[in-house]
């Protein structure tokens, strides 16, 4: 009854990790929850009170979503990008996963994949019956790939079209992407296209964010949306933002919508809007200043001979990799971990790398948010004291691992 090609496929790892954490909460053990990234940020009070003003709202909206919030986002995004988009370059989803499965579904050519990629890419373009190339990065380039890389896969093929998924803050690694320049040029030889995935693109720990969209919009689909510098994952809106040249994407991709999810929830469609136009810039720094306070701590204090590590420069992550430990799969080096120390992590073979090498994602957000920011300032500096009384499990999960590394 079931497709051969459903059957290979398993639940998304960073939900599984959040599920076993629980139940393993749930039986009285104390788990440190690096596994699953999520903001531990509440939702801004203004944004929430217009959830609740509009709460009342209960007609379908349009399927490329509600025009009022689409011109803002378009506005906000402009602004941005010194690039103009208009309301009609906008599509809300119920998450921008949702957005990226329905262009897997419609897009014709081969999905170009960095590994590390977030884990949902690959079995989406296997689900849309797209080819994948696995393009291999080293730390030194911040686990991105070179344009030679990426020329030398097109090489092979040069008549197909090829769409290349950036990440950037990413995930799983929280570093930034310094050579785009460099792999915008290969669109003025083949027919290369950009998903950029920009869902951390706020919590950048530095200013002047910049992304593939900043070179070469006309061949760049921006996506993003609420759910990471806004705390508000569980709301799913998500968007994209394309330019009026893939004009033809952006038609289909409402065709697909209006038949499948319709539209995004009304009510948070409407308070969306308060997000885009108000400004909410010292909420964002606030929660920049203290991830980039707690992630410095934990890279400061894991990196050692035994755990090679990229200090983040966005989002809430890091990508250890262990060295002089003798297991047969990062899976199993994770599973370990979990058991002798109660620290959660995702194995690096979820996110497309070797299960030979032993990288595993740390998420760095196992702390009450709320309480964090209710406490410091926008722009005070996040010592340790202030990481030990306001995220004591950080500490604590950080040690163990630390401890379970070096012996």
């Amino acid at each position: 009854m079931i497709k051969d090609i459903i059957k290979n496929l398993k639940p998304s790892s960073t939900l599984l990790i959040n599920e076993i954490s629980n139940k393993l909460e749930s039986e009285g053990k104390k788990i440190f929850k690096f596994g699953f990234g999520q903001s531990p940020f509440k939702v801004p009070a203004d944004i929430v009170n217009e959830l609740k003003n509009n709460a009342h709202q209960n007609k379908y909206l349009p399927m490329q979503g509600l025009e009022e919030l689409r011109e803002s986002i378009a506005k906000y995004i402009s602004k941005k990008k010194n690039y103009e988009y208009l309301s009609n370059n906008v599509i809300i989803g119920p998450g921008s996963k949702e957005l990226m499965f329905l262009l897997q579904i419609l897009f014709e050519g081969e999905i170009l994949l960095p590994a590390p990629s977030w884990v949902s890419y690959a079995p989406q373009a296997i689900i849309g019956r797209n080819k994948i190339k696995w393009i291999e990065t080293k730390s030194e380039n911040n686990w991105f790939p070179t344009a030679k890389q990426i020329e030398d896969v097109i090489l092979k093929n040069k008549e197909k079209k090829y769409l290349l998924f950036l990440n950037s803050p990413n995930n799983p690694s929280g570093q930034l992407c310094t050579n785009l320049n460099e792999i915008s040029e290969l669109t003025k030889k083949y027919n290369l296209y950009f998903l950029s995935d920009e869902i951390y693109s706020e919590l950048t720990f530095d200013d002047n964010y910049q992304s593939i969209s900043n070179y070469c919009p006309e061949y760049t689909i921006i996506s993003t949306g609420l759910s990471k510098w806004c705390g508000a994952g569980g709301w799913r809106l998500g968007y994209f933002i394309l330019p009026k040249s893939l004009l033809e994407i952006t038609n289909q991709l409402k065709v697909l919508a209006s038949e499948t999810f319709t539209s995004v929830s009304s009510p948070i469609q409407y308070a969306a809007i308060a997000a885009h136009e108000n400004d909410h810039s010292k909420y964002i720094n606030h929660s920049k200043n203290i991830l980039k306070g707690v992630g410095n701590y934990v890279y400061e204090n894991l990196k050692s001979n035994n755990v090679l590590i990229n200090k983040s420069q966005g989002g809430f992550y890091l990508l250890p990799e262990f060295i002089n430990k003798k297991f047969s799969s990062s899976s199993e080096l994770c599973n370990n971990i979990l058991k002798e120390t109660g620290v959660a992590l995702l194995p690096g073979s979820d996110f497309g790398f070797s299960e030979k090498k032993m990288l595993a994602r740390l998420s760095y957000t196992d702390f009450d948010g709320e309480n964090f920011m209710n406490n410091t300032v926008h722009n005070e500096e996040i010592n340790y004291d202030k990481i030990k009384k306001y995220a004591p499990k950080i500490i604590e999960g950080t040690n163990r691992l630390k401890d379970w590394a070096n012996n």
